[in-house]
């Protein structure tokens, strides 16, 4: 079983029909209990990171989603959910994340449109288990804000956006894509696909 953490900013519903329809069960679910027992987690988002860790505080998710990257057990954050993996935010204001990667999120800054919207081609830093059987490609993000980790190993893929920008993080068990899998076609769902085999998690349909 896949569980879609619901702290009330999360694109619930488009993810766990992606899970659904590549097989797996999906409980979209704010009990820390069944986040525990789960084969692999999901942390979507959409909205601000100050209020999105608002909420997780206030139902207790930020320490269920901690101790679940805790247990090993593999870990996944998208596009806002992404983001909140990282130390901190300067989305109105510092805000702490759940500090699980190292790093900072930042706004875009330049003269050029924000957010940063539409689809953009990925380009695979290092090898890694979401990218098996894959070749680059194009994939959909829509966002203002963008992650910069500490750490140059965590950093999976990445694609251009007048610079370098954060598309795919990892560490152990940890991941995270700042795009919407679930909306970018045959590569975003193969992508997906690849992370929920690495939860161990039976297909229960094809």
């Amino acid at each position: 079983m896949i569980a879609i953490i619901d702290y009330g900013m999360g694109n619930l519903h488009s993810v766990s029909k992606a899970v659904e329809r590549l097989g797996y069960e999906a409980v979209v679910t704010a009990d820390p209990a069944v986040i525990a027992a789960a084969d692999g987690a999901i942390l979507p988002g959409v909205g601000a990171f100050g209020d999105a860790m608002d909420n997780l505080r206030e139902t207790k998710l930020d320490e269920a989603t901690k101790a679940y990257a805790a247990s090993g057990k593999p870990l996944i954050g998208i596009c806002l959910g992404m983001q909140l993996l990282f130390t901190q935010s300067e989305e109105h204001g510092v805000n702490e994340g759940l500090n699980l990667l190292p790093g900072k999120v930042i706004r875009f800054q330049g003269d050029y449109k924000v957010p940063h919207m539409g689809w953009n081609k990925l380009n695979f830093l290092q090898d890694s288990p979401l990218f098996k059987g894959l070749e680059e490609g194009h994939v959909y993000f829509v966002h203002s804000y963008h992650a910069k980790p500490e750490v140059a190993s965590d950093l999976l893929a990445t694609t251009d956006y007048h610079q370098q920008v954060t598309a795919i993080v990892g560490r152990g068990n940890v991941y995270g894509m700042q795009f919407h899998p679930e909306k970018s076609s045959e590569l975003g769902i193969k992508l997906l696909g690849n992370f929920l085999a690495l939860t161990g998690s039976p297909v229960v349909q094809r």
